[in-house]
């Protein structure tokens, strides 16, 4: 019995690719004697028909031993691998090697503009809220490769006009009506107020919130049809309420508070 302990899942996938392809030739060759079974059946061959049963007899045993070894070759144990790290380090040392951009950042990985979760009870990743069960190191970093070539479909002005309605709204329940100024609202509010269904805060977590923020920010778009203008004040003093997203270069980018200025300027 071969030991998979010390092989990487690419390099267990690659034996077992090969294993499964001898299997395939081993049913060929048990495929044809059958064949001939049949047709010497058809055309009442006696003589035929007890070759070709003796040869399917010994065709089957060899199928029988391949996939013994196939079945045995895979003991990879994936569960402790994707629970313990090793499915990470190999996803970016592998993203390091295609020349991907692959960021860690906690129990989460960052490709811009995707975000990527491991789940080991369910032997899948998550890329953003959506399931890959195709986790093979090379297949996946070539299925990012191809999400960040594809054009994006994020919508700057849809998304800054639920900000400007969960911002107005989180002021008015928190601020008095005659204030002379423009609050600064932490962003985790306003995430907290757009998941106040049940779910919905799982489904939208914050790190894909505070990607939308980056590309509201990227993109330029900073006012509303109301004429409200946005700002992203950052405070480091404000320790839990900080959220940072990796952007395209790698590079971490830190956002804390919002704030909408109308357009009579009267709240400075």
């Amino acid at each position: 019995m071969r030991n998979n302990a010390s092989l990487t899942l690419e390099q267990s996938l690659v034996r077992t690719e090969a294993d499964a392809l001898e299997t395939l030739s081993a049913v060929k060759d048990l495929l044809r004697p059958l064949r001939k079974l049949r047709s010497a059946a058809k055309t009442g061959n006696l003589t035929e028909i007890d070759r070709s049963i003796e040869v399917a007899q010994t065709a089957l045993a060899v199928l029988q031993r391949q996939l013994n070894e196939t079945k045995e070759g895979w003991d990879f144990d994936a569960q402790r691998y994707l629970t313990r790290g090793g499915y990470v380090d190999e996803l970016l040392a592998t993203a390091k090697k295609a020349g991907v951009r692959l960021v860690q950042r906690d129990d989460r990985l960052s490709c811009y503009p995707a975000l990527i979760r491991v789940s080991p009870e369910e032997k899948a990743v998550y890329i953003n809220r959506k399931r890959a069960r195709r986790i093979r190191p090379s297949i996946f970093v070539n299925l990012l490769k191809e999400q960040q070539d594809r054009p994006m479909s994020f919508r700057p002005g849809a998304f800054l006009a639920a900000l400007y309605q969960a911002y107005s709204k989180t002021v008015a329940e928190q601020f008095d009506s005659g204030i002379g100024y423009a609050p600064i609202i932490p962003l985790v509010d306003i995430h907290s107020l757009l998941t106040l269904l049940p779910g919905h805060a799982k489904e939208y977590s914050r790190q894909e919130f505070v990607l939308d923020i980056y590309l509201l920010h990227r993109e330029g778009v900073d006012t509303t049809r109301e004429g409200a203008r946005v700002s992203f004040p950052i405070s480091r003093g404000v320790k839990g309420k900080t959220l940072t997203v990796i952007d395209e270069t790698g590079e971490e980018r830190r956002y804390y508070g919002i704030r909408f200025v109308p357009p009579n300027n009267l709240c400075k």
